[in-house]
């Protein structure tokens, strides 16, 4: 499937980023690096501090990727799930939790708009670049207001889609042509990592999260915006 037609559907979206992250699984947290300006960690450290979390907690993670989140919030005596489309990512996770001393943490494969979990079974939801890849954002949101209990947090981390019309498209411009070159490097497929402004584009960006969370029963919706407001850190409760 080309990266044109990759957006047409929820669908097409769910069956594109399944093969997108299965190919660039193993270097995923390099370009991760990359492309945060080697900011992505202190993001995430961030991230956990707002959070608050407490020992004893349920937390989940959702498009957690290689595990960074979720151990980070297991290492403050949260009870950690993590969840992942690709299976691949969840093999690497594993792989760090036996190998690197990584605090214990459940993975699962799943889908973040049909997640195989109980209602009101979660004190704490995160995520990293997780809502703007969802095929579809509505029910992502209301599948991560399902999983929390009332009164549980939802801390979202990812890329902002920025309102100033020339900040944009400078900005997509040069992820653009980073993407490409990094894909012909590494994968011969300038499209692999062109994905990532492509997503954006159609993004609602960061007011238009908030916005979302606010009308499907979120409350205390805050942003904090990160690199000049680049990207952004959602923060929100599931109404009581």
């Amino acid at each position: 499937m080309s990266l044109r037609s990759a957006f047409d559907s929820p669908e097409r979206k769910r069956a594109y980023n399944r093969a997108l992250f299965t190919t660039i699984a193993d270097r995923y947290d390099l370009i991760t690096a990359v492309l945060s300006y080697g900011q992505d960690a202190r993001w995430k450290r961030t991230l956990i501090k707002m959070a608050q979390v407490r020992p004893g907690e349920r937390a989940l993670d959702l498009a957690c990727g290689t595990g960074d989140i979720a151990f980070a919030a297991a290492a403050k005596g949260a009870r950690v799930v993590g969840l992942d489309l690709t299976h691949r990512m969840l093999q690497l996770a594993h792989r760090r939790q036996g190998y690197g001393g990584q605090a214990p943490v459940g993975f699962i494969t799943g889908d973040m708009t049909d997640l195989p979990l109980r209602s009101a079974s979660f004190d704490l939801v995160t995520t990293g670049y997780g809502l703007r890849n969802v095929p579809d954002l509505t029910l992502a949101i209301d599948e991560i207001a399902r999983v929390l209990r009332p009164g549980g947090r939802l801390l979202s981390l990812d890329f902002n889609r920025p309102q100033p019309a020339l900040v944009r498209a400078v900005y997509l411009s040069y992820l653009t042509v980073v993407g490409a070159t990094l894909g012909w490097l590494l994968h011969r497929d300038p499209d692999t990592y062109r994905y990532i402004p492509a997503s954006i584009r159609r993004y609602p960006g960061a007011t238009g999260v908030a916005a979302l969370l606010a009308a499907r029963g979120f409350t205390n919706v805050r942003v904090v915006p990160l690199l000049f407001g680049l990207m952004t850190l959602h923060l929100a409760e599931r109404s009581r």
